[in-house]
């Protein structure tokens, strides 16, 4: 894998960025058409909030295997896999009617999601590993920015009258079309470990590892933050006296700055080294969501901002430093960290309705802040490797 010449390392940054913006654009492509897949179920709220495990479900379920692939086949092979399960799936989220059938298709969605999550990021770590140069922030920028691609995208095209079932069926044309012209151009095989295996260590012993522990314990935490931004802003900033429609303004900013702060983030890792820029990133979050909950009215919209460029590079940083732990190959760190980041998105939203429950969710979203502070001080234990 050292031998790869540049013209092909080159070919594979630019496959690597395609990949990571249409997994964005993928994922973020269901949201415009969750109000029309529960109209068709007929469901209240409560019971298709169920129907939606699936997603998350499937995307922390799948992982294992993912694990297992990763190490025998190589990411590029796990990337067509997971862009297949897209390309069926998608088509199903815009027609089905039926709740079972919906939770199935979400699950098939949710694993699709998983695979090419875990796989683009192995990939990711090679090519940032064989560029010798901070390059997982810009990857997940592109992420961000597929993100907003896919919503805003979609969501025109449904204002404009297209069909939710042919909205859902282009995507998954784009999403074939795009992995097929590009997979070729990425690193084959497998990734080179970042150090000696433990003698002796399973693979199950390996993904056990406490750095590998720890490391899945902030993303847990970083991802946990960000669904909060996700699922609770728009309720919370209506708390504050904004009016509903205006409520999504809270998560437009969090995203907006999101995506500027990861695509600095290489040039920030360089320049400030990346224990510190994850320190630095973990107080801007935690500060964010102080003024957010402090700042009166619309001023709060500046809270979510600043979590959002807090919230940046913490997990791009995360997944760097789970690929250089020592003994852990890359295809076995990565779907470990990703299903438990996954677990914290599904789970997050529980844990703050519970917290919030018990307080208020101006409490519950100040709990967040201090996780943020956690990331702070585990950083220089994290990516000690």
């Amino acid at each position: 894998m050292d031998k790869v010449t540049e013209p092909k390392l080159a070919a594979a940054r630019i496959s690597t960025r395609l990949f990571f913006f249409l997994a964005g654009l993928a994922n973020a492509a269901w949201a415009p058409m969750v109000p029309y897949a529960k109209a068709r179920t007929g469901l209240n709220t409560a019971t298709f909030g169920l129907v939606l495990l699936g997603l998350g479900v499937g995307a922390v379920a799948v992982m294992p295997v993912i694990s297992w692939g990763l190490g025998r086949h190589g990411s590029r092979r796990v990337l067509l896999v997971g862009a297949l399960l897209l390309t069926v799936a998608m088509p199903l989220l815009g027609w089905l009617s039926d709740p079972p059938l919906l939770a199935a298709a979400l699950i098939v969605f949710g694993f699709g999601i998983g695979a090419v999550d875990a796989a683009m990021n192995t990939q990711a770590v090679e090519v940032e590993r064989l560029s010798a140069r901070p390059m997982m922030s810009g990857f997940h920028g592109m992420f961000s920015l597929g993100g907003l691609a896919g919503s805003l995208g979609l969501t025109l095209l449904l204002g404009a009258g297209l069909a939710v079932s042919i909205g859902a069926l282009l995507t998954a044309v784009l999403v074939l079309c795009v992995a097929l012209w590009r997979l070729p151009s990425l690193l084959p095989g497998q990734e080179a470990p970042a150090a000696e295996p433990v003698p002796g260590a399973s693979r199950a012993g390996r993904a056990l590892h406490p750095l590998v522990i720890l490391i899945g314990a902030l993303c847990f935490a970083g991802f946990l933050g960000e669904g909060a931004a996700l699922d609770w802003s728009a309720l919370f900033l209506h708390g504050k006296g904004l009016p509903a429609a205006y409520g999504g303004l809270g998560y437009a900013s969090f995203s907006v700055t999101m995506a500027g702060g990861r695509l600095s983030g290489d040039w920030l890792t360089r320049h400030f080294g990346t224990v510190r820029l994850l320190r630095i990133s973990a107080l801007i979050a935690a500060a964010g969501w102080g003024a957010a909950v402090w700042l009166p009215g619309p001023a709060a919209l500046l809270g979510f901002a600043l979590v959002g460029i807090g919230a940046a590079n913490i997990v791009p940083l995360l997944f760097s430093a789970a690929a250089r732990v020592p003994g852990v190959p890359a295809s076995i760190s990565i779907p470990v960290i990703s299903a438990v980041g996954y677990a914290g998105m599904l789970c997050g939203p529980a844990i703050i309705g519970f917290v919030a429950g018990a307080t208020s969710l101006s409490t519950a979203l100040l709990v967040v802040g201090v996780l943020a502070l956690s990331i702070f001080g585990a950083a220089r234990r994290a990516v000690a490797a």
